[in-house]
């Protein structure tokens, strides 16, 4: 992500003015941000993910969206493009431009923008009142963290790792953690080894 700050624009500029860019752009505060490509590894994961989730929510009236569509925390913003995020709601049936009611949002993580996925987007993210579980996945090694609204409207963290069951209560989802990693040669020095069934 890259910060533009020569521009500045209201609600409905940006949206305007973004149908007509060739790259996205993230907006907040009035001021526009460029998304910037990510690693093969970081691509093949929310491509793992992505494929999970249509698989199990086909025809459950659930959209699974990629990161070319937005998250409008509000009709005026901020809004953002998460790497996936799941909308079960009517009222997002008929969105074109953003979607407004997500019950799962992820993100893969990559070292440039990892603060503030964690940070200030996370905090953002909480005002949706449809969301009940951020996932942000390491593009590095085998692990997942999911904060999930509990019963008493706090976000708990739950760490997953290499050999864990990963459960998803809001689209009420249960996979290895293995195929997330399906495939990908994560690179590390301490896994070097490509995941695969």
């Amino acid at each position: 992500m890259i910060a533009n700050p020569k521009f500045s624009f209201s609600p409905q500029e940006y949206l305007d003015w973004e149908e007509q860019q060739e790259i996205r752009y993230e907006y907040a505060e009035g001021e526009v941000y460029a998304m910037t490509g990510g690693t093969i590894p970081h691509s093949a994961i929310a491509v793992n993910f992505v494929s999970l989730l249509k698989f199990h929510l086909r025809g459950r009236g659930c959209q699974v969206l990629n990161s070319d569509a937005k998250v409008g925390i509000t009709e005026d913003g901020p809004f953002f493009y998460p790497d996936i995020n799941v909308t079960c709601d009517q009222r997002d049936r008929t969105a074109l431009k953003f979607v407004q009611y997500p019950c799962l949002i992820a993100e893969v993580l990559s070292p440039t923008t990892e603060a503030y996925d964690r940070g200030s987007k996370f905090a953002q993210y909480r005002q949706l009142e449809s969301l009940k579980e951020y996932v942000l996945i390491s593009s590095d090694s085998a692990n997942v963290e999911i904060f999930r609204l509990n019963q008493n409207n706090k976000w708990e963290l739950t760490p997953y790792s290499k050999g864990d069951e990963i459960q998803l209560v809001s689209v009420d989802l249960k996979f290895s953690i293995d195929l997330l990693y399906e495939d990908i040669n994560l690179g590390s020095d301490e896994r070097s080894l490509t995941i695969k069934e």
